[in-house]
């Protein structure tokens, strides 16, 4: 797909200071810039490559002057990073608007269907499934039966979504993620051996929420696992059954909540966190990398640490921590100081 300065001009309401009519096709670094490319410059410490790139196409701020010759066309806009952001997402756009059913696919004849929905090849839509306007199915998805998903979702190649899940409007999930799979529940009996409590609750995605690839969230036991408008999730996130995390929060990889926890809205969680079940964590936590959290947290609160506390608390202690071995010599030097004196 090729587009002219002049018309990527006019989606950035942007001034053109060259060949209104160069072509692109393609994005790349500035410093990688190839014929045929688009890049952009918005950080001064790149300057230096805009006199060298060979992107057809850079876009730059208004108030660049280069103060020597360039053969690249640029496009000045009030803010190229801003501007270059927003090229993506309309690029984005054009390149994922499929739409229409390949063959293979398995489709339920009770499911319904919006308008200008894309279902890959060898997808399955089970019974009394709903899809919105403008709903991506890529290759190799799996719908479960009596699944609602809002309109301008899309769900990448190979993702499963089991039954009874409610997905909102304008989500992304990724590949290989998998939502409603049952949660960790067993009980022992007399003999030490577990059955497994059935769990016949579902998930409630809201909208504009992203899901990272292979990320997992497990169906309730009862009631709902739910995830509120706007949450993001990082690859490899495992959310549990009965869980619930607010509205814009946001958790990296390699993180794990356990069943029943309660997450507040407008939370930062770092990647690689352990987070223990039936507790809550107030709104606007932010939790950093690499902590257990073993109890509840009141909003606000900055942690750090296994188990986790206060992360300013935190990193005063490491700071005595990383000096331990020199105290505990000096604490042996002291020792036989006062030995000595005794003896005296």
């Amino acid at each position: 797909m090729k587009f002219t300065a002049i018309q990527i001009a006019e989606i950035l309401e942007g001034e053109v200071v060259g060949n209104p009519e160069e072509e692109v096709s393609k994005l790349s670094k500035i410093e990688e810039g190839e014929p045929g490319s688009l890049t952009f410059l918005s950080n001064e410490k790149y300057t230096p490559y805009i006199y060298t790139t060979h992107a057809s196409v850079a876009i730059v701020n208004k108030s660049f002057t280069p103060d020597k010759e360039i053969t690249t066309t640029l496009i000045k806009v009030p803010d190229a990073y801003k501007a270059f952001s927003t090229l993506l997402s309309f690029y984005n756009e054009i390149k994922n608007n499929k739409s229409g059913f390949e063959e293979p696919h398995f489709k339920s004849e009770s499911a319904k269907f919006g308008a200008n929905v894309y279902l890959g090849a060898f997808s399955h839509i089970g019974q009394n499934v709903v899809l919105g306007d403008d709903v991506k199915i890529y290759p190799n998805c799996f719908i479960g039966d009596n699944v609602e998903i809002g309109e301008g979702t899309t769900l990448f190649a190979g993702v499963k979504i089991y039954s009874e899940t409610q997905i909102g409007k304008n989500c992304k999930i990724h590949s290989g993620a998998v939502i409603g799979a049952d949660g960790f529940g067993f009980a022992p009996d007399e003999n030490g051996e577990y059955s497994a409590i059935p769990q016949i609750g579902n998930v409630v995605i809201g909208d504009h929420v992203d899901i990272g690839a292979n990320t997992a969230i497990d169906r309730a036991t009862l009631g709902s696992t739910k995830i509120g408008k706007g949450v993001k999730l990082d690859n490899f996130v495992q959310i549990a059954h009965n869980v619930e995390v607010g509205a814009n929060t946001v958790i990296a990889a390699i993180t794990a909540v356990a069943g029943s926890t309660k997450i507040g809205e407008n939370c930062m969680i770092g990647g690689q966190v352990a987070i223990a079940g039936h507790i809550s964590i107030g709104n606007g936590v932010k939790i950093q990398g690499n902590t257990g959290v073993a109890s509840s947290i009141k909003d606000n609160a900055v942690i750090k640490g296994t188990p986790a506390y206060d992360a300013t608390q935190y990193n005063r202690s490491y700071v005595h921590f990383k000096k331990l071995p020199s105290h505990i010599q000096k604490l042996e030097q002291l020792e036989k100081e006062i030995k000595a004196l005794k003896e005296s």
